[in-house]
């Protein structure tokens, strides 16, 4: 990782933004994305204890997926019409496997809710991704392809690439190397990783705050 580039970020992004994300322009932004409400969403429908309802559980993953500003407006209509087409056993192994890969063994959860998610066409990281990326905001990642790949080439990390197929040894060095980038600044706080990961789409200019 080419830490010198990360520091020249911080060093664009606090220029700009001399408050950080205390900024009245990104409270702005931020505040679009509802983050707080989502979190608290999250919280509510995925707690392990909800599990013991898991056609509930699914219905909420459809809510969480198809409420979410990060994902996709084209992917959320397919995405809800086929875990609406599951069956009910199907629908109660969505759910079992989100619960592993929340709560159990992350591998072998996100697997088995890739193959599901893949039986449908909707393999998609976003998908995969949503419901950790607000349950655990300040640890775990939202996987954008345009985002990632973007981060991957900027700060030259090597020793990962990119697949548009989902696979869990992406998901968990991406995640790793977003949590490390994160300790390394120290200029602002910032406790989401999507935050975070704004932040350098902005400081690469990825993205436009205007």
């Amino acid at each position: 990782m080419n830490f010198e580039k990360l520091k020249d970020a911080e060093g664009i992004f606090l220029e700009r933004f001399p408050l950080g994300f205390q900024s009245p322009e990104l409270i702005e932004i931020v505040k679009k994305h509802k983050p707080e409400k989502m979190q608290k969403f999250a919280e509510d429908s995925f707690a392990e204890t909800n599990f013991e309802f898991p056609l509930k559980v699914t219905e909420n993953y459809i809510k969480i997926a198809t409420s979410s500003s990060m994902v996709s407006v084209f992917e959320k209509p397919k995405f809800r019409d086929y875990i609406k087409s599951l069956n009910e056993e199907e629908k109660v192994l969505v759910a079992e496997s989100l619960h592993k890969f929340l709560y159990g063994n992350e591998e072998e959860g996100f697997d088995y809710l890739n193959q599901i998610l893949k039986n449908g066409k909707m393999a998609k990281w976003t998908l995969l991704t949503v419901v950790k990326a607000y349950l655990r905001p300040s640890y775990d990642v939202f996987v954008k392809p345009t985002t990632a790949k973007s981060i991957l080439s900027h700060f030259e990390i090597e020793g990962i690439k990119y697949s548009a197929t989902p696979n869990f040894y992406f998901y968990n060095e991406y995640r790793n190397i977003i949590n490390e980038m994160k300790a390394n600044v120290k200029g602002f706080k910032v406790d989401s990783n999507a935050a975070f990961t704004g932040f350098l789409m902005i400081a690469m200019g990825e993205f436009d705050v205007e």
